[in-house]
């Protein structure tokens, strides 16, 4: 998972703990709010009734000594003023219920008693609770709305700044990793970004990346040159022993002596070959400008090796269209690609087995599959099989340089075919080679 969607999920996933909790706790909140409403409410009308018996007298509201009491038609607010007989003084706020007009209706009352003309009056002021309540619900409503309305902003706005302060990285990975092919990167071009740890890592990215770059380089200059210098003593020693062969006076001994010395010069001019050829893979120092029919190409592969496949009693089908060119390529390279997997496959193969060619188009792509009932290769190896400083133990069993599919793996990479190996032990292996559509005629 990228770096981004990482952060994107944890910012929805943050919010989404944080609107739950808020809706868990919006209730007591929208209560304890409404209640606060409430309260000073009730304190403004208190204060305003205490202001009208300053002004005007208590007779305005009590007169012949008898109480007061007012409320609204619906009833959801009273306002009572009757003398006290209580001692201590009284100012509270509290839930309590009422009787009016035959109605027993719960309200938050304020209770004040006060003193004027040496009297003491009780002051009662009522709201509904009912009512209270009914404010509650559309509080809730509108309080909720805006808080979604919040989180899906600040999850727009926390997306928009992980892509701002993330796109340094990402350049990073496009223009350093992903965008070059290796070993050879390039020259170095600065990501331009404020954050220094960014600006960090590219350098260090570059400074390793010249590290590789260079270690490479020089593995492939020692190999091209250490190939081309032994091409020459190995063709000398080759001639001086043809030569003695020539003479008469030689014994069989020596003759058997020279056979296995020839022997061991044809192997090691087969091995120097075949890393010279890897080298100059390598270093594209070849042309990609053939057209090539697979059909055919597998034709000619089929006519060279033949007599092998009829030694070990191998059926070899194909079953690849006619008309699939591959465009852009090497001819010989491709050829040797090829020749290398069918050459294994028959090397690695049972008596009687069998070696399937078969072409099919997945998506864009076209995958040409080799298949064989052979004795397959162990999970333990497979990961290294491309390795040419690793030589598997089917090599070592059968004689071979264990260069094969390293040479195999070089030609893919520079036509940028992809290649995938499927294997299981004394079953068989599917090698699949993935040809991009660029590359297709």
């Amino acid at each position: 998972m990228k770096l981004k969607t990482k952060l994107t999920l944890f910012n929805t996933i943050s919010k989404l703990v944080i609107v739950t909790l808020f809706v868990l706790l919006l209730p007591n909140l929208i209560k304890k709010i409404n209640e606060t409403y409430t309260d000073n409410r009730l304190h403004k009308e208190k204060d305003k009734v205490l202001q009208t018996v300053n002004a005007l007298g208590i007779k305005y509201y009590i007169q012949n000594g008898e109480s007061y009491a007012a409320y609204t038609p619906i009833k959801d607010v009273y306002v009572s003023l009757d003398e006290d007989t209580l001692k201590e003084n009284l100012d509270t706020i509290q839930n309590e219920e009422r009787k009016v007009e035959n109605d027993t209706i719960p309200y938050r009352i304020l209770s004040h008693n006060f003193k004027v003309d040496k009297k003491k009056y009780l002051l009662e002021i009522g709201i509904s609770v009912d009512t209270i309540n009914e404010t509650s619900r559309p509080l809730q409503s509108i309080a909720f709305m805006i808080l979604v309305v919040m989180v899906i902003l600040t999850i727009v706005a926390d997306q928009l700044y992980s892509n701002y302060i993330l796109r340094p990285l990402g350049l990073i990975i496009k223009t350093k990793l992903i965008g070059n092919k290796f070993p050879n990167f390039g020259s170095y071009k600065e990501v331009k970004t404020t954050t220094s740890d960014f600006q960090h890592l590219d350098i260090s990215i570059h400074e390793m990346i010249k590290t590789i770059e260079s270690a490479f380089q020089k593995e492939r200059e020692f190999i091209s040159n250490a190939s081309h210098e032994l091409m020459t003593p190995i063709s000398i020693l080759q001639s001086k022993i043809e030569n003695m062969f020539e003479e008469e006076n030689i014994a069989d001994e020596l003759k058997i002596r020279l056979l296995e010395m020839q022997k061991i010069l044809h192997r090691l001019k087969s091995i120097t070959k075949t890393l010279l050829l890897i080298s100059q893979i390598e270093n594209e120092q070849f042309l990609k400008e053939d057209n090539i029919t697979l059909n055919e190409l597998l034709q000619e592969i089929y006519d060279e090796i033949s007599i092998r496949l009829q030694a070990k009693n191998i059926h070899y089908m194909v079953a690849v269209p006619t008309d699939l060119v591959l465009i852009n390529m090497n001819k010989f390279l491709l050829f040797n690609l090829f020749f290398n997997l069918v050459n294994n496959a028959i090397k690695y193969n049972n008596e009687g087995g069998e070696i399937m060619i078969e072409a099919v188009k997945e998506g864009s792509n076209v995958v040409v599959r080799i298949s064989d009932t052979g004795v397959g290769i162990s999970e333990a190896d497979l990961p290294f099989i491309f390795n040419r400083f690793k030589k598997l133990r089917q090599s070592l069993q059968q004689e071979s340089f264990g260069l094969g599919l390293p040479i195999v793996k070089s030609i893919a990479d520079f036509h940028r075919i992809k290649i995938e190996v499927v294997s299981e032990k004394e079953v068989g292996s599917i090698f699949k080679l993935i040809f991009p559509v660029e590359i297709i005629g």
